[in-house]
């Protein structure tokens, strides 16, 4: 498996592995899986965690690889949210909502804490990462983003549109080039998803609202 982490081409002059370009690939399918609300989303979620967390421990970039580890989990965690959820459309999809005020308040507060709790463990252990406090923000801006999927909220789509924001410089500074070009690509693709739940999301509720008293 010595080629997975091997050079595949160069483009723009940076350094293309093949590790970096099937996992984001997979990547990138797994968000479209999510854009249809389909369960498959997760499966491919978790296959392109495997196949970067091999690319990011060669690297030696312990913070991303544990990032990757967590991807995982919280793809399982995903499945299995999504696999026993009743609310589910005609198309045989997750439903899809708004978060509650709550809610995000819970999310962005643990977005806030997490982020400050793991550049702490970063700065603390260097060898984990060589720029703690943006990778401490994706790596806890992934887990609430994916948190979010799972739940089916609309939500989801603007914290990976802030993943986003601070994750193409930081793959991009890493040597991972592929890495900083999907999340170009990912952007695009979030703003399109988001237009998707966000309708729906409307949609769905719209009958409520019609058959309340007026």
């Amino acid at each position: 498996m010595n080629w997975l982490n091997s050079e595949a081409f160069t483009l723009f002059g940076q350094h293309i592995k093949w590790s970096d370009m099937i996992g984001n690939v997979i990547g990138l399918i797994a968000l479209a899986f999510g854009w249809r609300r389909s369960i498959w989303s997760w499966p491919a979620q978790f296959l392109s965690g495997v196949i970067l967390f091999s690319a990011f421990a060669t690297a030696h970039l312990s913070g991303s690889a544990g990032k990757q580890v967590v991807v995982m989990v919280v793809a399982a965690y995903g499945w299995w949210q999504w696999k026993r959820g009743t609310s589910q459309e005609q198309d045989g999809h997750i439903a899809v909502r708004f978060a509650t005020w709550l809610e995000r308040a819970v999310l962005a507060g643990a977005a806030a804490v997490g982020t400050l709790a793991v550049a702490g463990l970063f700065t603390a252990f260097p060898t984990l990462s060589w720029d703690p406090w943006p990778d401490a923000y994706i790596f806890v801006g992934t887990i609430v983003a994916m948190y979010a999927q799972a739940r089916g909220m609309v939500e989801f789509w603007f914290a990976w549109l802030l993943v986003d924001v601070v994750g193409v410089p930081l793959n991009f500074a890493g040597g991972f080039a592929f890495s900083g070009f999907v999340y170009v690509i990912y952007g695009a693709l979030v703003l399109w998803g988001m237009r998707d739940w966000w309708l729906r999301s409307r949609k769905a509720a719209r009958p409520v609202l019609e058959g309340a008293p007026a």
